[in-house]
C-alpha cells in the first residue's frame, strides 16, 4: 500500500502548464469573487438612503457594520473547518450559495435592524467564500504561477465593485424603494451553480485526508487534459521526506511553524481590514454627512472604484516577479499616503484622484495577500491558518466602525483618514520586519521542475 500513499499531488501540479482546467477554475472563482465584491459594499452604498427613510443615526450604521464583521469572523472560522472536513470544492459552493441567499433576503428588509440581521448573515458567507477560494486556487495552480492567477481572478472579480456602484448610482435615486434592487443584484451570485460540475476537488486536500485513490483519479484527469493540450509532461520531482504530521484542528496552534505565520498574517489582515473597510464603508456616509449630496457621494465613490480592477492587474504583473512581502510593504505605504490625502480635500477632482489611488493599490494589496497568506502553511494547516488570520482581521473591524464613528464625532472628518493611514503604516512596518520571504522557495521549485523535464523529454 506504500505506493498508494505517495500521490505526490503538490509536485505533480507544480510541473503542469496552464490548461483549460486552470482557466475554467479561474473563471469559476472569478465569478464568485465578482458577486462577493459586488455584495460586500452594498450596505455602505445604501446606508445614506436608509438613514433618511428609516430615521437611522450614524451610530446605527456603525452597529450594523460592526456586527457584519463579527459575522465575517464566524464565517471565516467555520469555513476553514468545513473546508478541511468536507473539501474545498463543496465548501466553496455552499458558502457562495449562503451569501447570495441572504443578500436576496435583504431585498425584503423592513427596518434598520432586520436589514442588519440579514447583512450579518450575508457577511458571514462573503468571508467564508473568500477564505475557501484563496486556498482553492493556491492548491490547484502551479506554485510559480499561482500568485499571478490569484490576481487575475480578482481582476475579473473586483469589477463587481465599480459595476455595482455604477448600478447603484443609477437605481438608488429612482424611487423610495429602488435601493432594494442593489441587494437583488448581489444575489445573482447563485448562478455559480452553473460552474460546479466543471470543478475538481483539490488533490492536495484529498491526499491530506488519506483519500489517495480519489486524489490519483483527479490528478490523472488534470494531467490527461494537459497532455492533450501541450504534449508530454516533464517528470514530477520526488516528494521530500515529511516530519510527523500534526493533526488538523486548533491543536495546531501549539506548533510554532503554524502559530508564527498565523500571528503575522493576523496583523496583516487586521490592519488591511480596518484600513480598507474604514475607508470604503464610510466614504459615502461621511461625504454625505459633510454636506455632499447623496447622489454625488455615491457617484464620486463609484468613480474611485474604477481603479480596483487595475490594481489587481498591477498585482498580477509584480506578484510572481518580485518578492511578495516587499510588494505588500510598498503597496501598504502608498495606500496610507493616498488615503490621508483623500481625507484632506473636498475638491471633487482630488476626491476622485486620491480615492482612485486608494482603490488601485488596495486591491493590488489584497491580491498579493491572497497569494502570500496560504503559502506560509502546509496543506494540513493552510485552510485553518488562513481562516483564523482572515477571520481575526474581520473581527477586529467589529470595533473599527465604532472607533471611526467616535473619531468623527469627537475630532472630525480629517482625523478619520489620519487613523486609517496609521493602520496601513503599522501593517507595512510589521510585515517588513517579520514577514517571511517566499520567492526563493518558489524559484527553487520552478528550477527543479525544469531540471526534471530534461530526462522526461529525452
Amino acid at each position: 500500500m506504500q505506493h498508494i500513499r505517495t500521490t505526490n499531488a503538490a509536485n505533480r501540479l507544480d510541473r503542469l502548464p496552464i490548461t483549460k482546467f486552470h482557466r475554467t477554475t479561474l473563471l469559476a472563482v472569478a465569478f464568485a469573487y465578482f458577486f462577493e465584491f459586488a455584495d460586500i459594499n452594498t450596505f455602505a452604498i445604501t446606508a445614506p438612503v436608509v438613514r433618511e427613510q428609516w430615521g437611522a443615526e450614524v451610530n446605527h450604521v456603525a452597529y450594523v457594520t460592526s456586527l457584519s464583521f463579527v459575522g465575517m469572523f464566524i464565517g471565516a472560522i467555520v469555513a476553514g473547518g468545513l473546508a478541511d472536513r468536507l473539501g474545498r470544492r463543496h465548501t466553496l459552493t455552499a458558502t457562495t450559495l449562503w451569501f447570495t441567499a441572504w443578500s436576496f433576503a435583504c431585498v425584503f428588509a423592513w427596518d434598520i435592524w432586520s436589514l442588519g440581521v440579514f447583512r450579518v448573515l450575508t457577511s458571514a458567507g462573503l468571508s467564508a467564500m473568500t477564505v475557501v477560494a484563496v486556498v482553492y486556487i493556491s492548491e490547484l495552480f502551479p506554485s510559480a504561477k499561482r500568485g499571478k492567477y490569484q490576481a487575475y481572478a480578482i481582476v475579473i472579480g473586483i469589477c463587481g465593485t465599480p459595476v455595482t456602484n455604477l448600478i447603484a448610482s443609477a437605481v438608488v435615486p429612482m424611487s423610495d424603494w429602488s435601493w432594494r434592487l442593489v441587494y437583488l443584484w448581489g444575489s445573482l451570485g447563485v448562478l455559480f451553480l452553473l460552474f460546479v460540475r466543471k470543478l475538481e476537488e483539490s488533490p492536495q486536500w484529498l491526499e491530506s485526508r488519506g483519500r489517495h485513490e480519489e486524489a490519483e483519479a483527479v490528478l490523472a484527469r488534470i494531467e490527461a487534459g494537459a497532455v492533450a493540450e501541450h504534449g508530454e509532461l516533464p517528470a514530477a520531482r520526488q516528494p521530500e521526506p515529511q516530519g510527523p504530521a500534526v493533526k488538523p484542528g486548533l491543536g495546531m496552534l501549539k506548533d510554532k511553524k503554524f502559530l508564527y505565520p498565523t500571528l503575522l498574517l493576523s496583523v496583516l489582515w487586521i490592519t488591511q481590514t480596518i484600513g480598507f473597510f474604514g475607508y470604503s464603508s464610510w466614504a459615502p456616509t461621511l461625504l454625505a454627512a459633510e454636506g455632499v449630496s447623496v447622489e454625488d457621494s455615491i457617484f464620486y465613490v463609484a468613480l474611485t472604484t474604477v481603479g480596483a480592477p487595475l490594481g489587481s492587474f498591477l498585482a498580477a504583473m509584480v506578484t510572481d516577479r518580485f518578492e511578495r512581502k516587499w510588494c505588500l510593504v510598498v503597496f501598504g505605504l502608498v495606500i496610507a499616503a493616498s488615503g490621508l490625502m483623500y481625507g484632506l480635500t473636498f475638491t471633487p477632482v482630488l476626491i476622485v484622484v486620491f480615492g482612485f489611488l486608494v482603490n488601485l493599490f488596495e486591491r493590488g494589496y489584497t491580491a498579493l495577500a491572497y497569494a502570500y497568506s496560504p503559502e506560509l502553511f502546509n496543506t494540513n494547516g493552510r485552510s485553518l491558518g488562513t481562516s483564523i488570520a482572515y477571520g481575526l482581521g474581520r473581527l477586529s473591524n467589529a470595533v473599527g466602525p465604532l472607533m471611526i464613528a467616535g473619531i468623527y464625532n469627537g475630532v472630525g472628518y480629517e482625523a478619520v483618514f489620519m487613523f486609517i493611514a496609521g493602520t496601513w503604516t503599522v501593517g507595512a512596518i510589521v510585515l517588513a520586519l517579520f514577514g517571511p520571504a517566499t520567492r526563493r522557495k518558489r524559484l527553487a521549485t520552478e528550477a527543479e521542475a525544469r531540471a526534471h523535464s530534461v530526462p522526461a523529454a529525452s
